[in-house]
Order: structure tokens, then sequence, then C-alpha cells
């Protein structure tokens, strides 16, 4: 079996059999295959009626917020956008009545960021099927191959200290 990555690296190796192109079977698989997750992860989302991004703010919500939400920073750090595009999102959302923004109790200056009843709602509807869709991704490989594979994935995300959620 091949792929495209096995093609690109032994064009390399014929045209500079001197240089070690051995990593691009690592890093070139991940590069691709981020591109393919991500399309697919928009396909399905966008049959669902919401960008991918949506979803993840609303589950960053979901699985971080609790009852009382995430300041716009909090939610920054976890998906990892600058300022002007986070504020753009939960503007978006809230048009979309999945959020709400809340004066923080405990602090005038800050404002919370909080899932209202219909976005809680889409995201334990659809957090299954995503789950589901994510299933028929990884089909292809065994429990043990998946196992395998992300201890392998969080190998290397500590190595390149990829540890906070911010």
């Amino acid at each position: 079996m091949r792929d495209a990555v096995d093609l690109i690296t032994e064009h390399w190796t014929i045209e500079r059999p001197d240089v070690d192109v051995s990593p691009m079977a690592v890093i070139g698989r991940i590069t691709r295959l981020s591109r393919v997750l991500e399309q697919d992860l928009k396909r399905f989302f966008a049959g669902h009626g919401l960008e991918f991004w949506e979803f993840d703010v609303l589950a960053t919500l979901r699985r971080s917020g609790g009852s009382t939400g995430l300041t716009a920073g909090a939610l920054n750090r976890a998906a990892m956008v600058t300022s002007g595009a986070i504020t753009n999102r939960i503007d978006r959302l809230e048009t979309k009545q999945l959020v709400r923004r809340c004066p923080s109790p405990g602090d005038r200056r800050s404002v919370l960021v909080q899932l209202t009843d219909e976005g809680r709602e889409l995201v334990d509807r659809l957090l299954p099927l995503h789950m589901d869709n994510e299933q028929r991704l990884l089909a292809t490989l065994g429990a043990t191959e998946r196992t395998q594979l992300a201890d392998l994935l969080r190998t290397l995300a500590v190595a390149l200290d990829d540890t906070a959620l911010d």
C-alpha cells in the first residue's frame, strides 16, 4: 500500500540522495491528513448548518464553561485565534441565539459567554453524531492501532510543548 507521501519521498530520494527526507514521512502525512480531516469535518458540520469553528466554540463552552460560561479571553486561548476573531465568532453565535453575553458577577469589567438552551441542546445532539463520524474516519485502524497512534501523537505533542489548552 502506497500513498502520496511515499511518492514525494521517493522523488526527493532520487533528486537529492544526500538529504535524509525520512521526517517527511511523518510530517507530510500529518499535514496532509490534517487537511483531509478538516475538509471532512467541515462537510459534516455544514450538513448540520454549522461551521466547524462554531461547533468548536460551542463544545468548548459545553465542556469547560459549566453554567457560568467563559470569558472571551478564555475562549480565545482555547480556540487559538486572535481576540478580534473570537469577538467575531461570539457575535455570529449570538446572532444565531446559540450563546449570550452576561456580565461577570465577580468583575463588572468582564463579560462571560454562556451557552443558551438552544446552544447546549445543539452540542448535546451533535456530539454523538460527531463521534460517530470520527469513528468512521478511523475505521481502518483497529483498537490497538488507534491506541498506539494516539500514544505516539501524544509523545510528539508533549515533546513540542503542546500540553495546555491555552
